[in-house]
């Protein structure tokens, strides 16, 4: 069962118009390890994971949707006021000419998403190694998002993003030693 509260996990706040800066956020909306196919990913793999950690798959799989949710709304305020000259000279010109200013799952060099982006192994194991490493590397990306970012409103909103990317990989971490426990008491894998 799903149930959507309609506001944002965290606030989103624009200080000004900067296509660039969406440009870059873009990746975390359609990039590989984007939020899209975390939450496409985790939601996926599920299916093939042992009950004690399947809430936890279900849970960070949803939150993640919330993280687009949170991207799309910071690129689209972004970019809502730009004109077609701004939005070619942030590189997002062939964005405009096949989208104007809608939203479209693709990272930031404009390389559509593909599902090819989700991994899973059906190895609970495996695959929660590969939840960790795409935990780490959405985290790093948020990193170097605000390392390019002068906006402190955006700067805090990727500050709460990439800090959840941290306790999602703690949580998968977590949930890794709870299997291999198991694994290792009844051969269950």
């Amino acid at each position: 069962m799903w149930v959507y509260e309609k506001k944002l996990q965290y606030p989103v706040k624009v200080g000004q118009c900067n296509p660039m800066l969406a440009k870059f956020l873009i990746e975390q909306y359609g990039g590989a390890d984007g939020e899209l196919a975390a939450a496409l990913r985790y939601l996926n793999q599920r299916y093939t994971i042992p009950d004690k950690v399947i809430g936890l798959l279900t849970d960070i799989g949803t939150e993640e949707f919330a993280h687009l949710e949170m991207i799309a709304t910071m690129v689209y305020k972004l970019t809502k006021d730009a004109t077609p000259d701004q939005m070619k000279a942030a590189g997002l010109g062939a964005h405009y000419a096949d989208h104007d200013k809608a939203l479209y799952y693709e990272n930031a060099a404009g390389v559509p998403w593909t599902a090819a982006h989700i991994q899973a192994k059906g190895d609970p194991i495996a695959d929660l190694y590969e939840d960790i490493a795409a935990e780490e590397k959405a985290r790093a990306t948020y990193q170097w998002i605000i390392n390019m970012s002068d906006d402190p409103d955006i700067n805090d909103t990727l500050r709460f993003l990439r800090e959840r990317e941290v306790v999602h990989s703690q949580r998968f971490r977590e949930a890794v030693e709870i299997l291999k426990e198991e694994r290792g008491k009844k051969k269950i894998f």
